[in-house]
């Protein structure tokens, strides 16, 4: 199993474990590295993630994961928040973090660039509204995002 499938796979699984517990899954990352494997679960929450919150998921993937047979080998567990830069991977994520400075790269060019940072002022027709350092407005159809994250030092 590739490491997208098995990405998607262990998202599907522990979703409901992780909205029962009023927490956001954000992201969840499997790669080599090196000979290992990382299994990266990224987790966040209105007021920020604690302690308990990530041994709480840990214990629960950990168990789910070695049951259900997903990940054929070994591989360490992180379970953490996203940090200050969190990734923006859904819709929702743009709208949520409106007004928040973000780095963002496109699959394609648009405007003769693949590489944008500025301030998110909408998210409208499937489209980010980014104002650039420039003073400009750009939209970004957001099925061309290939990367975003927030940025702690626009």
């Amino acid at each position: 199993m590739n490491e997208q499938a098995v990405n998607t796979e262990v998202a599907e699984m522990i979703t409901p474990f992780i909205l029962q517990n009023g927490l956001e899954l954000v992201d969840v990352e499997c790669k080599r590295e090196g000979s290992s494997w990382y299994l990266r679960i990224f987790i966040d929450k209105q007021g920020g993630v604690q302690l308990d919150d990530c041994e709480k998921v840990s214990g629960y993937i950990g168990t789910e994961l070695d049951e259900s047979g997903i990940i054929p080998h070994q591989y360490f567990l992180e379970v953490s928040s996203p940090g200050i830069e969190r990734p923006l991977k859904k819709p929702e994520d743009f709208v949520r973090f409106s007004g928040s400075p973000i780095k963002l790269r496109t699959t394609t060019k648009i405007e003769g660039s693949r590489n944008y940072q500025g301030v998110i002022s909408d998210y409208v027709d499937d489209m980010v509204v980014l104002e650039t350092e420039g003073g400009r407005s750009i939209k970004i159809p957001y099925h061309l995002i290939k990367k975003a994250k927030l940025k702690s030092d626009l």
